[in-house]
């Protein structure tokens, strides 16, 4: 059979895979949304601040107002629904469901595998590896757990990863649809930095691949004039964007998104104006310290890459699994129920690893290859589809250390949810490499393909309980949560605390 007949079908299974992630994606975060009546981690802060929006109360945000509005959006629409009222409370300062703060949250959160499925396919225009990717990213706890409740990181997350979408659909086109593109990435960039100021580190991996794009053409001049158009990625384009793109685009728009941003916010809290507000959002997170005694989940930026200090957003125990649960009093020691109530911020353990030795291994490739300009001249050089995987490996390798490094000189408390920008090109290095071997002509690298993706599944399955808060018996939550001995070694679970304040 002809390649001609083959597109096609190949094309139906590739949607019909991307249907089957999103819909795994839509139905994990919405069940059992509003199983916990009551705040889970720092929704005490971003559901309340959503909730003063619309009853116009006063109040001081340690972080950028745009995930707020959006959340109290949520809230306002999900207060008019017919959906998920059974459960309320008045902890946001009115009388709310728990699932209209949740259910915007978990809507949004469900097309982070369909954004980094369009990513790798931009870099790579390879329908199998943004399968693959899409699977990954829907299989990620931490993802998981962050889009059930009403937190803020998974805004910052898919604002920046539509700021480097758009980026890569302009460097395909030219003119004014390129500058169409490049604006809205602009628009994306600015909103995610409107969440937290870290969203700006995805503009900075777009800043980094450019100056290496430039780097590699001044290096080697020659164009890349015999990759046909079915192998070619938008990134060799990069060097067809000028200071005037970047300065536009990327730094002008991104800075009037942000500022407009703040608009609704000053209106309804006129004092402090918009410069004493950056001033005392840096302030505030200089004086939070770091340690211990700051909280039990403070974990430094080198822990991230082993998981080392995954965080504890809600521990409950009950006699029963049909026991009501109690909120209104401290939770008891694990010993003292026979079902326990756990939600923890943890990512997959065997993807979270295999990602980290991926993007090790893509770091070793290229600084190895960077030790000598004629190296580095030729690991970009015309010939075959090679050089287009070397780009990839340097899109993702620079993306991932510009949502890495700029954690290293932080001194205030850090959190494992502090690596999910990181995290996403980890992640899409992994799928790199097992979408290779799933099209290797050696039966034994496709089995090993196939063995990691299930062992990824199976262990997605297995921490399930501890990313949707199922019940769990003591045997089976150390089972997943072991203990060790804190003078030893870093644990993965501390006597449960309240978050920080």
């Amino acid at each position: 059979m002809s390649a001609s007949h083959k597109r096609p079908n190949s094309i139906s299974w590739f949607w019909v895979g991307l249907a089957v992630v999103f819909l795994l994606s839509l139905i994990l975060r919405f069940w059992g949304l509003g199983r916990f009546n009551t705040f889970v981690f720092d929704e005490v802060y971003y559901a309340k601040f959503a909730n003063n929006y619309l009853t116009n109360t006063k109040f001081f945000n340690a972080h950028p107002p745009l995930s707020q509005y959006i959340i109290a959006i949520g809230i306002w629409i999900g207060s008019h629904l017919p959906i998920g009222q059974d459960t309320v409370n008045n902890l946001t300062g009115s009388v709310r469901s728990t699932w209209s703060y949740r259910w915007l949250n978990a809507f949004t959160g469900s097309f982070i595998p369909l954004v980094v499925a369009a990513i790798a396919y931009q870099i790579s225009n390879r329908r199998s590896y943004a399968l693959v990717a899409a699977l990954f990213a829907a299989t990620d706890g931490l993802f998981l757990v962050e889009s059930r409740y009403a937190l803020n990181n998974i805004y910052l997350v898919l604002f920046g990863l539509l700021g480097q979408l758009f980026v890569l659909l302009g460097l395909k086109t030219h003119g004014i649809k390129r500058s169409l593109y490049l604006a809205l990435a602009g628009v994306w960039f600015g909103a995610a930095a409107a969440v937290k100021w870290n969203g700006l580190w995805f503009l900075l991996g777009i800043y980094l691949i450019w100056l290496a794009a430039w780097a590699i053409k001044w290096i080697n001049p020659l164009k890349n004039a015999y990759t046909s158009r079915r192998d070619f990625t938008p990134l060799q384009n990069l060097s067809q964007l000028n200071i005037g793109h970047i300065l536009v685009y990327l730094a002008i728009i991104p800075i009037a998104v942000y500022s407009l941003a703040w608009i609704p916010h000053l209106q309804q809290n006129p004092t402090p104006n918009f410069w004493d507000m950056q001033k005392q959002i840096l302030s505030y997170h200089e004086r939070i310290g770091d340690g211990a005694k700051v909280h039990p989940y403070c974990s430094d930026w080198y822990t991230w890459l082993l998981m080392l200090r995954p965080v504890a957003y809600f521990y409950r125990t009950a006699g029963s699994s049909t026991e009501p649960l109690v909120f209104d009093t401290p939770a008891l020691p694990a010993t003292t129920g026979k079902v326990i109530y756990d939600v923890h911020a943890i990512g997959n353990p065997v993807l979270w690893w295999l990602s980290t030795a991926a993007i090790f291994y893509m770091l070793w490739l290229l600084l190895r290859n960077s030790l000598s300009t004629q190296k580095f001249s030729l690991f970009f050089q015309i010939s075959d589809r090679q050089v287009i995987d070397n780009w990839i490996i340097l899109y993702l390798v620079l993306n991932w250390l510009a949502n890495l490094l700029p954690w290293v000189p932080v001194t205030r408390c850090t959190f494992l949810y502090h690596y999910m920008g990181a995290s996403v090109f980890s992640g899409l290095a992994i799928a790199y490499f097992i979408n290779n071997w799933l099209q290797s002509y050696r039966s034994s690298v496709r089995i090993i393909g196939l063995t990691i993706i299930l062992l990824i599944l199976s262990a997605f399955v297995f921490w399930m309980p501890v990313y949707l808060g199922l019940p769990l018996s003591l045997d089976e939550y150390r089972l997943r949560l072991p203990y060790f001995d804190y003078s030893q070694l870093p644990s993965w679970i501390k006597p449960w605390l309240p978050h920080w304040i």
